[in-house]
């Protein structure tokens, strides 16, 4: 069943989804070699409850963290611990929270120090192919176009899409329907109505699109141990143009400022 939002209710997700941008940029400066995970999470879980919100990840399904801190080779769900970043890591942080009875949920992968040119660039393809799928979002457009435009520009790359991983919908529920895959074929799939409020999150191979489940329930790595990136945002779709609601923009003053 698919629910759309009321004008106060996409307002209410703004809110929640632009509480998961600052919670972003609170850690953003400090994601540098020798931090750990698990220090970046706490200054996470405290931020978002300073704010009157509740980290939206923590329990839910037993993950026992504020944040997805995935490294490297992991593509999503990985659990804050005691390892440090080590220069020319990266680091996809995914971040959700639960205010006034509505979620956000964003992710943002970050460099940790100097990063090998290839990966800049798996950042900036996986990044852009956020955008190419928001431009779909549109009403009277299909599901399918916003899979296929990210799939179609990833691919010409010649990285790899995954595709059990797949966004969703959201509004009181964290994952509500429909889901949104990364990859699929244009103009198939639910039309898009005004309204409808969705999280797209590319998750992107340097190499095979294949994935693996730990046993520990949660972390997902590349089958090849190829780094894979991941960027997300909580947006809602409208006539002629969508809208974020979520933010990058602190992140990214913070960022600038740090490579100053």
């Amino acid at each position: 069943m698919i629910y759309y939002k009321s004008e106060e209710e996409i307002e209410l997700i703004r809110e929640s989804s632009l509480l998961v941008g600052k919670t972003h940029a609170e850690i953003a400066g400090l994601i540098k070699p020798g931090v750990t995970t698990l220090e970046l999470d706490r200054i996470a879980e405290e931020f978002i409850m300073d704010n009157g919100a509740i980290p939206a990840f923590k329990g839910y399904g037993g993950f026992p963290n504020t944040l997805c801190m995935s490294p490297n080779e992991q593509v999503v769900h990985g659990i804050p611990n005691n390892n440090s970043l080590n220069e020319g890591d990266i680091i996809s942080v995914d971040c959700g929270v639960l205010m006034n009875g509505f979620y956000g949920d964003s992710a943002f992968t970050y460099e940790v120090g100097e990063v090998k040119k290839e990966i800049q660039e798996l950042l900036e393809v996986t990044k852009t192919s956020l955008y190419k799928g928001i431009e779909q979002a549109v009403s009277g457009r299909r599901l399918g176009d916003i899979s296929h435009a990210i799939q179609d520009y990833t691919e010409s790359f010649g990285f790899g899409v995954v595709r059990e991983m797949v966004g969703h919908g959201v509004g009181r529920k964290l994952h509500e329907s429909p889901e949104v895959p990364n990859y699929g074929k244009r103009g198939k799939g639910i039309k898009l109505k005004e309204g409808l409020v969705i999280a797209i999150e590319p998750m992107i191979n340097m190499g095979t699109k294949s994935i693996h489940q730990h046993a520990d329930g949660w972390t997902i790595t590349t089958v090849d141990g190829n780094f894979s990136a991941h960027f997300e945002h909580t947006i809602v779709v409208r006539k002629n143009k969508a809208e974020i609601l979520s933010s990058f923009k602190e992140i990214e003053k913070v960022l600038s400022k740090n490579n100053k």
